[in-house]
């Protein structure tokens, strides 16, 4: 048993681990090259995609929006007592994953935690960032520091985060119905980010029935609905869709597009969309701007009204999950049994070790922490 003073041992520091986006124009394209590196994508096309940013001063909102996560941890595991720092990398931007090893290493720290700002399974939402844990190990014990590194589970359907986002788009709801729009022209979009297909096809554990992507995500899209129309008295029907897809277009991802939806939704007579962006946590650039400028750009014209849902960002309710996380992370790791909870209208709770072969990297085999692979 452990120092009930300190829930987190045998932790001795927490890993924030996020994506990274560009803090000025002059980051825009080696951020991007450094996104798609290995996929032979040509500058001309990054610099397309690279407008983007430069809509929003060529900064990502990605940053300070883990700043404020951040601080956000922090002032809730002061709340609990629990003086286990907290360090910050990212895959893709300073600080670098093994940026954060490093500031680790030098303060002392021997044994981390990670938290990923992603909820979901895929070799992009999931593995990427566990390779990217194994490189950055690989770097900084070269230089001598020694450090190792766990991650909590998967969290999509944490009570954390499932509930914030059930009272986010029922809140988002009400409004609009308070608001004037009719309960029977409505409709319910939740969105995530696009994969390809052979992504989805093989997320989840190599000897699973794959497409967890998918599948967490539908879950978790028809649990919120449920809670919706339970607590509202309504009977609407969710739907996910997706946005930010790229690739050549011989390569099939996950559809519906959130704008061909829009069109056909338009078409069938719906008034208002609700919008609950469900596979982000925080508002970064595919949410500012593929739903709150291409998306609503779209609703516009089609004469919708746009509702759109918050992500669970600093909510309250989502960051005293993560704390719940990080503390049963640290009692397996312990040994003990702890309750792990899960929203009861979605599947049970994931393993924080990984089992072989799940989500793999279809591209090229590649070393990954936090699993038995």
């Amino acid at each position: 048993m452990t120092d009930q003073t300190r829930p987190l041992d045998p932790y001795d520091g927490v890993l924030l681990l996020s994506f990274g986006g560009p803090e000025a124009p002059e980051d825009v394209l080696p951020f991007l090259r450094r996104v798609t590196a290995g996929r032979g994508i040509p500058d001309e096309r990054l610099e397309e995609v690279g407008r983007h940013y430069q809509e929003f001063g060529g900064r990502s909102p990605i940053n300070d929006q883990n700043r404020a996560l951040i601080a956000a941890l922090r002032a809730e595991l002061d709340r609990r007592e629990v003086d286990t720092p907290v360090v910050w990398g990212n895959r893709n931007f300073t600080p670098f994953t093994a940026d954060a090893l490093r500031e680790a290493g030098a303060r002392g720290m021997r044994r981390l935690v990670t938290v990923v700002t992603s909820a979901y399974s895929s070799y992009s939402s999931c593995r990427q960032y566990r390779e990217d844990l194994a490189a950055a190990l690989e770097e900084v014990r070269e230089e001598g520091v020694e450090v190792t590194v766990d991650k909590i589970r998967p969290y999509f359907n944490h009570p954390g985060f499932a509930r914030a986002n059930a009272r986010l788009v029922t809140e988002a709801v009400r409004t609009a119905t308070r608001d004037g729009a009719d309960a029977g022209g409505i409709r319910l979009l939740f969105v995530t980010h696009s994969v390809p297909t052979a992504m989805d096809d093989t997320s989840g554990p190599g000897d699973g029935e794959g497409n967890a992507y998918l599948r967490q995500h539908q879950g978790l899209a028809a649990a919120v609905t449920d809670e919706v129309n339970a607590t509202l008295d309504t009977a609407l029907v969710g739907e996910l869709v997706f946005c930010s897809r790229s690739g050549p277009p011989s390569q099939p991802w996950l559809e519906p597009d959130v704008n061909d939806r829009l069109e056909e939704l338009a078409a069938d007579g719906a008034t208002t969309v609700v919008l609950a962006p469900i596979g982000f946590v925080s508002d970064h650039m595919e949410v500012v701007y593929d739903l709150d400028t291409e998306a609503a750009a779209t609703a516009r014209r089609l004469g919708l009204q746009l509702v759109r849902v918050p992500t669970v960002g600093t909510d309250a309710e989502f960051v005293s999950g993560l704390a719940d996380l990080l503390e049963e992370r640290a009692a397996q790791a312990r040994g003990e049994e702890p309750t792990c909870p899960a929203w009861p209208l979605v599947d049970g709770p994931l393993p924080p070790v990984c089992p072989p072969g799940c989500c793999p990297n279809l591209r090229v085999a590649r070393p990954a922490l936090c699993g038995r692979d």
